[in-house]
């Protein structure tokens, strides 16, 4: 399917000054794995077969790939990381202009043959870099028909922004396949070409003498081959359950913070994973919020559209930025995936994990939003006993006004489909599915099982 070549978080109309019906107006509790209702009904799913996801993780994960330069270290949460330097090199920052000179070491993986030749390819990464370090995640892989793709940049990354600027790389391509910001999409999938195997490559940097490295804790990716579609059949519901999930509105931070994507108008992306990084007891510290200013509410939402934002994109709503800024927070990991339906979101809500999920819309296509989109990103929280999606919706006009319960049928077609009309009646691409995942390093068995039902691990 044809990918967009922006994603940018614009919505389509005013958001409605009224809260939607369903809408709660008590203030977000603590941050808490809490519930309330019944019990799951939904069985766990297995793996589906539209989407394969293949994340590098363990110690010996890391020692199975090709190292150059770089070593796996152990530990709780084995890495890999700069041993022995293999030179220099020159990088001139392109939203900068500035040339520093940086020692690299690299890690590649080995191929890996997904169980789904694929149109579309998303990484992710977490990782932590030290001030003075940095990394770059690459892909390059073999087409069905034999041939190999070049190496294709997926993205240039730090934690932070003051040794470069955090980047996606425009005008990728090979005729055959092209890098949208953060997604590798074969250009003609009608054609039937598809991606049937990858490696991944990491270049790690760091300041010349310094002895400083990274270290890249998981790293993977999500293929997929999901069907041209405009709709979905509903799934039956199968769980009433609600997590307890903290609740910040993007609205309130209008103005506020322009040069990070106009503000907080576009900040859906980075609103919602504060949300869930809270959800799971981790925030930033006062010294990490001392940059933000003291007038603003809720400065953390700041900090994470700051952290977030893609410098080529322009935007704060790269996906694998987004996992990335979340695995910056102690014992966090974070993924990239696609889902097949609302019963893999109950299985994880069952389990006490929410979900971050990306959809596009017409006003009338989603009742009581009150607003269209091109792309927007909600926290789902839970169900209610009829099946209907609660929703952390952060395009709302307050905190107190962002929980939201939508219809399911509604909900699931926006969230899955690939094609859709927009209000010029065009047809315009779809996300299929996207979702962000966020758990701890620690999971409980419950929480495991979960996240192996839906292919991740």
């Amino acid at each position: 399917m044809a990918r967009p070549t922006s994603r940018r978080n614009v919505l389509g109309a005013a958001i409605a000054a009224a809260a939607s019906a369903g809408t709660l107006t008590a203030s977000a509790g603590p941050a808490a794995a809490a519930a309330t209702t019944a019990v799951p009904r939904a069985p766990l799913r297995q793996p589906k077969t539209l989407v394969d996801n293949r994340f590098w993780s363990t110690y010996t994960d890391w020692r199975c790939g090709d190292r150059a330069g770089t070593k796996a270290v152990a530990g709780p949460r084995p890495g890999v990381v700069i041993a022995e330097p293999l030179g220099t090199t020159d990088y001139t920052d392109p939203h900068t202009g500035t040339t520093a000179r940086w020692e690299y070491a690299t890690w590649t993986s080995p191929v890996h043959r997904s169980s789904v030749p694929a149109t579309e390819v998303i990484a992710s990464w977490n990782a932590d870099t030290p001030a003075g370090t940095w990394l770059q995640a690459e892909l390059s892989g073999r087409y069905s028909d034999g041939s190999a793709t070049p190496w294709f940049v997926m993205g240039r990354w730090a934690a932070g922004d003051m040794d470069i600027r955090r980047t996606s790389v425009d005008d990728q391509g090979d005729g055959r396949a092209s890098v949208w910001t953060d997604t590798f999409s074969v250009d003609d999938a009608a054609s039937g070409l598809r991606l049937d195997a990858y490696r991944l490559r990491l270049t790690l940097y760091r300041r010349p003498g310094s002895g400083l490295t990274p270290i890249v804790r998981r790293l993977g990716a999500m293929a997929s081959d999901i069907p041209d579609r405009f709709g979905v059949p509903a799934s039956e519901p199968g769980l009433a359950r609600e997590l307890i999930v903290p609740r910040y509105s993007q609205n309130t931070h209008v103005g506020q913070y322009p040069e990070y994507d106009n503000g907080g108008e576009a900040w859906c992306s980075p609103t919602s994973s504060q949300m869930i990084i809270e959800y799971w007891g981790r925030k930033p510290s006062a010294d990490d919020l001392a940059w933000v200013n003291p007038d603003f509410d809720d400065p953390q939402v700041c900090h994470a559209a700051r952290y977030t934002y893609d410098h080529q994109y322009e935007g704060c709503g790269n996906w694998p930025f987004n996992a990335a800024y979340a695995a910056t927070y102690r014992d966090m990991n974070a993924v990239v995936t696609r889902l097949s339906s609302l019963t893999d979101l109950e299985t994880l809500i069952a389990a006490g994990i929410p979900a971050i999920t990306s959809q596009s819309f017409l006003k009338e296509e989603l009742t009581g939003a009150g607003y269209g989109t091109a792309g927007h990103l909600m926290t789902v929280i839970g169900f209610t006993a009829d099946g209907g999606v609660i929703a952390n919706d952060p395009a709302s006009p307050s905190n107190e006004a962002v929980r939201r319960v939508y219809r399911r049928a509604e909900w699931e077609k926006i969230w899955l489909r690939t094609k859709r009309y927009n209000a010029t009646g065009k047809v315009v691409s779809a996300t299929g599915g996207v979702c962000y995942l966020y758990w701890p390093t620690h999971p409980t068995p419950e929480q495991r099982r979960a996240l192996a039902a839906v292919g991740v691990h």
